[in-house]
Order: C-alpha cells, then sequence, then structure tokens
C-alpha cells in the first residue's frame, strides 16, 4: 500500500483527488487542511510521498516543501497545484522537489505521476518542460528576453492576494464570495481594482502580471 500525505487548503479539491488515487485500492491518503500540521503528520506516519499545494494559508508550498526537506532530506515531494509554476520553477528546483503535478491533469496522469516519482523519476508537466525548452533555446542563441520593468511601489493587500490566489486555484467569483462571506459583486469589484492596480485586462493578465512581481506569494487572508 502506498501512502500518500496530501496538503492542500481546499478539502473539497483534496478529497476529490484522495477519491481518485484510492480507487484502485492501491494508495492510501490522508488529508491536511493547515500546512502547520504537516510535521507531526510526518512525525506521526511513514508516508512514501508529500503532495503539496503550493499557494496555502499559514505557510506556502514552497517555504514548507523546503522545511521538510531541511529536516528529513529524504522524503519525496510533488508540487500539486492548478496554477502555472512557471515563476517559482527554479526556487522550487532547489528545495530539492521531485516534481509538479497539475490538479486539472487527467487521473491516470496524476497517478502515473505518483508512480514514477516513487521510481526515482523527474516528473515535469509536458507543458512546462517546452516553456523551459524555448527559453534555454532563446538564451543559447544569445536573444535576450524581453524584461517587463518592475513594478515599484505597488502591493496587493491580504484580500486581494486571497483573491488573485483562489483564481489561480480555478475557484469562480462564487466560490470565492462563499469563502470571503461577501457578495460576488464584492469579489467583481475587487477584481476590477486588481486589473487597475496591474493595468491589465483579464484575470490571466493578472495572474501572470502579479507573480511575475512576486505580488502574490500565499493563499490567505
Amino acid at each position: 500500500m502506498i501512502k500518500i500525505l496530501l496538503v492542500d487548503d481546499h478539502i473539497g479539491v483534496a478529497q476529490g483527488t484522495k477519491a481518485i488515487l484510492e480507487k484502485k485500492g492501491e494508495m492510501e491518503v490522508d488529508i491536511l487542511g493547515d500546512s502547520k500540521d504537516t510535521f507531526t503528520a510526518i512525525e506521526e506516519c511513514c508516508y512514501d510521498i508529500l503532495l503539496i499545494d503550493l499557494y496555502m494559508p499559514t505557510l506556502n508550498g514552497l517555504e514548507l516543501s523546503k522545511q521538510i526537506l531541511d529536516k528529513y532530506p529524504n522524503e519525496k515531494i510533488l508540487i500539486y497545484t492548478g496554477f502555472d509554476i512557471g515563476t517559482h520553477f527554479n526556487l522550487l528546483v532547489e528545495a530539492g522537489v521531485v516534481g509538479f503535478i497539475s490538479k486539472s491533469a487527467p487521473e491516470e496522469k496524476i497517478i502515473a505521476s505518483i508512480q514514477l516519482a516513487l521510481q526515482g523519476e523527474t516528473v515535469i508537466p509536458t507543458e512546462l518542460f517546452r516553456q523551459l525548452r524555448r527559453t534555454e533555446v532563446s538564451s543559447a542563441q544569445g536573444t535576450e528576453p524581453i524584461k517587463e520593468p518592475l513594478i515599484r511601489d505597488l502591493t496587493l493587500n491580504e484580500r486581494e492576494q486571497y483573491i488573485l490566489s483562489g483564481v489561480a486555484e480555478g475557484l469562480t467569483n462564487r466560490e470565492l464570495s462563499s469563502e470571503l462571506l461577501i457578495s460576488q459583486r464584492a469579489v467583481e469589484y475587487i477584481l476590477t481594482g486588481i486589473f487597475k492596480k496591474l493595468g491589465v485586462k483579464s484575470r490571466t493578465e493578472a495572474l501572470i502580471k502579479a507573480t511575475k512581481h512576486s505580488l502574490i506569494t500565499v493563499k490567505s487572508l
């Protein structure tokens, strides 16, 4: 039996993943909704692999992975996220994670990725691999990538960070309003304010720009 610890503050998503992984009876998944409980869980149970969400309150997936591997260097960690991790790729690799899985990946791909990681393989989604390859080729040809000027004197407040991180995880305005206990119109108003701050016109552009300039790092109120 493969023992898995899934750390994700989106309990509904985590429960869906648990159901997928346990379907064939070969895997057993424990869920943690708060990253601060991870070390207690690791000390109480010997897990074969850890699936860790990137954006979480209290401690984000990057910092959590670094702390775990600092104390338990033999642990295998897969970052399990619904958001493009390209911006954080180097930091995550340096932290020592063994790969990445998209929450939107088909269930057979999620299972296969875990099995590969357990066999000592590095797991990188094809799209991310292609993106990294394009960057490498561009650099080898001596072409400097166009760098957008850093946004100075600009910050997102905690609620704006929470909403953008929620958008990154695929939450709808209705789901965000439910979590924040505010109306959908209020969520839309906050998003409009974020767009104006960042000078963008869409959610995708906002996510790209915010992550590029390190304006969102954790999902917290």
